[in-house]
């Protein structure tokens, strides 16, 4: 039953994408590229005084990494730069499988969860926390 619910947050996350679109400059764009499979994330942001003030994502792919980048706008929406880098060290360990993850900390992002029972799809649910990772670090 919890994988049932799981999967419906996944599918609503890409049928109902958050965040998704482009931000006008001036922004932070990162490119992600899975050559495994193609899937492409391209996250627009604007960080001031320290935070993400805004986010966006556009590009193509797979239900799970785009519903993953879904997920991950609206985690790292107006968080520190430092909360954002905690929140992308959790989603890691969630799906890589090191940690089972906090429901009140992460919210919708612990259905990525199953995705650890598919190594193939670790890329795919990866793709934009590793890109926004590469964008925080410019």
């Amino acid at each position: 039953m919890l994988n049932e619910l799981y999967q419906e947050i996944i599918l609503d996350h890409y049928r109902h994408p958050r965040g998704r679109g482009e931000l006008e400059p001036p922004k932070i764009t990162q490119e992600g590229f899975n050559p495994s499979c193609g899937d492409e994330v391209i996250l627009d942001l604007r960080i001031e005084n320290g935070r993400i003030s805004d986010i966006r994502f556009h590009g193509r792919g797979c239900s799970i990494s785009q519903a993953s980048a879904s997920m991950l706008t609206e985690a790292v929406k107006g968080k520190t730069l430092a909360e954002a880098r905690e929140i992308i060290h959790q989603v890691l360990a969630l799906v890589k499988g090191e940690s089972e993850g906090d429901p009140e900390t992460l919210g919708d992002i612990v259905a990525l969860a199953g995705v650890r029972n598919f190594p193939v799809r670790v890329k795919c649910a990866t793709l934009a926390w590793h890109t926004l990772e590469e964008a925080l670090n410019q």
